[in-house]
């Protein structure tokens, strides 16, 4: 795949769990090939702790990350804008300068509020690591 700088857009609704660990990912995985940010159509007001935790385990820290607006970054002009969840697919405004859309639709961890949370956190984690990667090496996006 292209490896020069891609500037890519991470949404879903909240903001406050996978498009902020899609973030840390893209920032991790990504090096000097990618600039992101993430955003959501209804943020929530922080970032979920689990969310937090479950980055910190693999060395990725996104604690100074805040739920951000869909139209707090439309200015910026995007190369790529990843959905990760249906309702951010379907409510999306087409934003100015975009090249490509992609949607990669993961369950929300922080829909799980029983004692089995975390578990459910990692394994979206893991999701998200594994799609960012194989797209980062070869431009398609894998089923999970």
């Amino acid at each position: 795949m292209n490896t020069t700088n891609r500037h890519i857009l991470v949404l879903c609704t909240g903001n406050s769990a996978r498009s902020q660990m899609a973030e840390g990912w893209f920032r991790h995985l990504g090096g000097g090939t990618v600039t992101v940010a993430s955003a959501g159509t209804a943020p929530r007001p922080a970032v979920h702790p689990l969310a937090i935790e479950a980055m910190r385990e693999v060395g990725i820290d996104i604690s100074a990350h805040w739920p951000k607006l869909v139209q707090d970054v439309m200015d910026t002009p995007y190369d790529y804008v990843v959905t990760v969840c249906d309702h951010a697919r379907d409510t999306c405004p087409v934003l100015p300068g975009t090249h490509q859309s992609l949607h990669w639709g993961f369950d929300d961890p922080a829909a799980d509020e029983t004692d089995s949370a975390m578990h459910t956190f990692r394994r979206i984690r893991d999701q998200i690591a594994d799609t960012i990667r194989t797209w980062l090496a070869t431009g398609q996006s894998p089923t999970h």
